[in-house]
């Protein structure tokens, strides 16, 4: 099957099921096309003895899609680039604190608790998972997606500390996230490993990766103010994007923090540009068209993926189980973190409830288990790692605008009450 036809068949579903999303649903276009898709692949699973042609074909649609390549070596570069430019810098600056708390000990906790419950609470439907295979459930489930994340803030409005935390929070764990990751993928290769040796590597590949964006960053932004079309502009923006990534990669650093830096930089250096040495608006517009068309696309994709994950009764209990943990760890560490942070910074406003149910996950999280080595161990880590994944962005997206504006409701209610006494 060529690329051409791989690539129409998505966008063709990505545009029906999106129109059909806002036509009729009244949904959500990413949380409409991924609804629509896993329907209507559910559909073609169950129309096998029907219609058995039309599934092999599906199965093997689905089966030349290289998900771990599209996603991690792909679209993500785009995807947190375009999430971090469009972030309000303002307020990222206000909850640098917050942000790091969440993201950098809030991930290694989430990580620590979601193996130990995991390994703890599996043996009870039958299935026998080593420390292994539980950590590397634990690393790829408990960084938060920013891509999921993202589409859902952009959607709904909500205080802007409170965006700045959760998106801040979900674009720097996955940084975080990589690296337990790939301290797994070492030991399970029978390599040295100490506590050490996984703070090193943090370092070197998270700090390595933020420096690489910002100097990269700078260079553009010298680069955009220096012409006076949109066009190249826009280019140059695509270039540090795309290249940046893939710089990220062979140098052995933190690809989607470069990214992450690179988008919030570049940010922060166009902002003391003029406008008319810098087309902002264009810009803008452009990125905010990449990230939505993107989403949609994403989304459509992860639908697909319900055609050839191995579900049983055993991986089915398992995925209720980590739906479950996912959850109830999120709000655990969450109100940790939050605790934390306001014994540093008294008087910091935040939201537990939002923070919690908005901790989605999606479509890397999909990619890192596609990853797990030996396919036998993948087998649960996958169908759990999916069903977590659909539930959070159709049942937890779906919903959060009632959770966030209830959080935004709470948040104004002293500002009203102190505007109704100076009355």
């Amino acid at each position: 099957m060529s690329i051409l036809t791989l690539v129409s068949v998505v966008v063709t579903a990505a545009a029906l099921f999106g129109w059909l999303s806002v036509r009729f649903l009244r949904l959500p276009i990413t949380i409409g096309t991924m609804l629509l898709t896993v329907i209507a692949s559910l559909i073609l699973i169950a129309l096998t003895g029907v219609f058995p042609g039309l599934n092999s074909w599906a199965v093997n649609f689905v089966g030349q899609i290289q998900y771990e390549n599209l996603i991690l070596h792909g679209l993500l570069a785009l995807l947190l680039f375009a999430g971090a430019f469009l972030l309000d810098f303002d307020y990222l600056s206000r909850e640098k604190l917050a942000v790091t708390i969440l993201s950098v000990p809030g991930t290694l906790l989430t990580t620590a608790a979601m193996a130990v419950a995991m390994h703890w609470a599996l043996p009870f439907v039958s299935v026998q998972p080593t420390w292994i295979e539980c950590l590397f459930f634990a690393t790829l489930i408990s960084p938060t997606d920013p891509v999921a994340v993202l589409e859902m803030l952009h959607r709904v409005g909500v205080p802007g500390n409170i965006q700045a935390q959760l998106a801040g929070e979900s674009l720097f764990n996955d940084g975080i996230g990589a690296v337990l990751f790939l301290a797994v993928l070492e030991i399970s290769r029978g390599e040295h490993f100490s506590v050490g040796h996984v703070g090193a590597l943090l370092l070197l590949e998270a700090g390595g990766g933020l420096l690489l964006g910002i100097c990269l960053a700078w260079i553009a932004s010298e680069l955009m103010r220096r012409v006076c079309a949109y066009q190249v502009e826009i280019l140059l923006t695509l270039a540090l994007a795309f290249a940046g990534y893939r710089a990220a990669e062979i140098l052995h650093v933190s690809a989607p923090l470069e990214a992450v830096a690179a988008g919030i930089a570049l940010r922060r250096f166009n902002i003391r540009h003029p406008h008319h040495e810098i087309s902002h608006q264009s810009i803008d517009t452009f990125w905010k068209v990449i990230d939505e068309v993107q989403n949609a696309i994403l989304f459509v994709l992860l639908g697909l993926e319900v055609i050839v994950v191995p579900f049983s009764r055993q991986t089915l209990a398992s995925g209720a189980l980590a739906i479950f943990f996912t959850i109830a760890v999120r709000v655990l560490v969450v109100a940790l973190m939050l605790g934390l942070i306001r014994m540093l910074q008294p008087g910091h406003k935040s939201s537990l409830l939002t923070l919690s149910w908005g901790g989605l996950r999606g479509g890397l999280s999909i990619a890192l288990a596609l990853s797990v080595p030996h396919a036998q161990s993948r087998t649960w880590i996958l169908a759990a790692t999916y069903l977590v994944v659909v539930f959070s962005v159709v049942l937890q997206g779906g919903t959060l605008d009632l959770f966030l504006r209830e959080s935004a409701f709470k948040l104004q209610m002293p500002h009203r009450a102190k505007t109704r006494s100076s009355r």
